[in-house]
């Protein structure tokens, strides 16, 4: 079956959607749609039965007739290879068995964000399940910092484990890793960062992104990783008659892709693909609402209805990261471990109160950030915003340069400060600039003292006065490629409705198409001509509107942190008058009525569409 994404590279087509050359955005609208690809979604709906525009969905993603049904219904059983494809795969599923086998005491480290987590949490439960004594490590973003150390790898070896597992992380880990190998501990690294030519010392690194692996599976997550490990760590074990001597049997792996679901959408990498079937699968266990710390952490979240894609990276994602940014980094893994309700709930309630301490936190050191790179943008052109202060918490960093390049967007990294004006920082990026391959290149200069990460996330850490250096640098190697994501840019709009034709039926059937998210990207929809009744200032910065057709029928809708930002002011001085808008669609559920809610990504007062 074809595998499909979508991206800012994807053929337009010349002619301006509803006629929008320049938004207030400054964006040209344009069909997502090219010619052929209208002639394939016609070909769907008569072939299949599909609704236009679902099949015009299908059909800008590059979906044909062929794999239309295939796509709807994605199935990771169907779309999951041999994880012997990855490289070092049945080493690592080799060790692993025979620790199980052995009733070995296992360590697992592993990172302190949501994807570590669920890793972490992967592991652990299978080796519960297998009666395996194990201990589970999660460093100290502030203390520890970023992967193994050499005091943890110690602390392990005199527990008794006599083999290291690390996940989401270890593969640039070269000291600490030789250090549990000269103890006697032997290392197995699960790990999906982009990797240098040498890697650590290890019985197995398993890592679709190191440059010798060609499994074309470098979009997973760590928790996709892990899984695919499970399933040959499970494998080994039932060749060698483990489970039929286990009670309770072979594990169901499936019954854990919540956790995958959660860690692939939380760590923003592309839904296309295995990933696509993990969270699809992932949200329908998780709507059983099984394992008792994601229901508690749904529960504190104030979600009623049944999780979606996006409650993962904007609800369940910040509470789990809660943890690792300002308070107990384990905590996470602690929830999606814990077996009775009483504990997660506790455990939910303390991630949701320190999330609240962490806005306040993030929303001071936003403020801040936001005025560094407006003085760097009044004083020239930098390609890469890099921001720092001795005042931020290295909790939130990665935080605030994602703010910075959605304000901006254009890389951004910000840096906490440390007293050698040196310090450590997270970047965020947009398509087409890979800013864990220029961290990468930082380190081999010197320029940085460690760091790494993957194309749209990346971590550093910088020695005494590195900042100015390493913003230099970075912006010169990244110059070229953030160029050349900015020309032609433009939004691609998949059909035009009217506010009366957003039904929550349409809703449900586009979404057939998801799970939405990076690599995926929401279908955006074009409202033609209608009257912006309501632009209205509402909680923290957003901008509530409400759009009327001329039939009478209306749409309301929201634009978030918007209301200081060139579309929110553009909204507040077009109310009352005649607008082309586009957006995305979501279904709201409140007081026990489902409608559909605009999320307003454009807007062009009509009659000035063509100018």
């Amino acid at each position: 079956m074809a595998q499909a994404s979508f991206s800012a590279a994807h053929s337009f087509e010349a002619r301006p959607f509803l006629g929008v050359s320049r938004s207030v955005l400054g964006r040209a609208w344009q069909d997502r749609c090219t010619e052929a690809e209208r002639a394939s979604a016609l070909a769907m709906v008569q072939l299949h039965g599909l609704p236009d525009i679902l099949a015009r969905v299908l059909a800008s993603r590059g979906i044909g007739p062929d794999d239309a049904q295939a796509y709807l219904a994605p199935r990771v059983r169907d779309l999951m290879p041999d994880p012997s494809t990855l490289v070092a795969m049945d080493e690592a599923a080799a060790r692993i068995a025979r620790a199980v086998a052995r009733r070995e005491k296992v360590a697992i480290l592993g990172d302190y964000d949501v994807d570590g987590a669920c890793s972490s949490a992967l592991l652990g439960l299978f080796l519960a399940r297998g009666g395996v004594d194990f201990v589970v490590r999660i460093p100290d973003r502030v203390v520890d910092g970023y992967g193994p150390n050499l005091a943890a790898i110690r602390e392990l070896h005199e527990a008794g484990c006599t083999l290291l597992v690390t996940v989401d992380c270890g593969v640039a880990s070269f000291e600490p890793l030789a250090e549990a190998r000269r103890l006697g501990m032997d290392v197995v690294v699960l790990d999906h960062h982009q990797a240098g030519v040498e890697l650590p010392q290890a019985v197995a690194v398993v890592n679709p992104n190191r440059q010798d692996d060609l499994s074309g599976l470098g979009h997973l997550c760590a928790a996709g990783v892990v899984f695919m490990a499970l399933v040959a760590v499970q494998r080994a074990l039932r060749q060698a008659g483990f489970w039929r001597q286990t009670a309770g049997g072979e594990p169901d792996l499936l019954a854990d892709l919540d956790l995958v679901a959660l860690a692939t959408v939380a760590d923003v990498v592309p839904l296309v693909g295995l990933n696509r079937a993990f969270v699809q699968q992932g949200l329908a266990v998780m709507r059983q609402r099984r394992r008792p710390g994601l229901t508690a952490l749904l529960d504190v979240s104030g979600l009623s209805g049944p999780p979606e894609a996006w409650h993962l990276g904007f609800l369940l994602g910040p509470r789990i990261n809660a943890g690792g940014r300002i308070g107990d980094s384990a905590l996470g893994t602690t929830l999606l471990m814990a077996r009775e309700p009483h504990e997660a709930a506790r455990i939910a309630t303390e991630l949701n109160t320190l999330n609240a301490e962490r806005q306040v936190v993030e929303r001071l050191a936003v403020e801040e950030a936001v005025a560094m790179a407006e003085r760097q943008l009044a004083e020239g052109d930098p390609p890469v915003l890099v921001v720092a202060s001795p005042g931020w918490h290295p909790g939130v960093v990665g935080l605030v340069a994602a703010r910075v390049k959605e304000r901006f967007n254009r890389p951004a990294f910000a840096i906490a400060l440390d007293d050698r004006g040196g310090g450590t920082g997270s970047g965020r990026s947009i398509p087409g600039a890979d800013i864990g391959r220029a961290v990468r290149r930082m380190v081999e200069e010197g320029i940085a003292v460690k760091g790494g990460g993957h194309a749209m996330a990346a971590g550093v850490t910088l020695g005494r006065d590195g900042v100015a250096a390493f913003g230099e640098r970075l912006s010169a190697v990244l110059a070229e490629d953030v160029g050349r994501a900015g020309e032609g840019e433009a939004l691609g709009i998949n059909a035009a409705l009217t506010a009366g034709g957003a039904t929550p039926e349409l809703v449900a059937g586009i979404s057939r198409a998801g799970p939405y998210g990076a690599g995926n990207p929401e279908p955006v929809f074009a409202f033609g001509h209608h009257m912006l009744t309501e632009a209205t200032v509402v909680g923290a910065n957003h901008v509530r509107v409400r759009l009327r057709a001329g039939d009478g029928a209306s749409l309301g809708g929201m634009v978030f942190r918007a209301a200081d930002q060139p579309l929110g002011q553009a909204l507040l001085s077009l109310k009352g008058q005649p607008v082309h808008a586009a957006g995305t669609l979501a279904l709201d559920n409140w007081g026990g009525r489902t409608q559909v809610s605009l999320r307003l990504l454009d807007v062009c007062k009509a009659e000035a569409a063509r100018r």
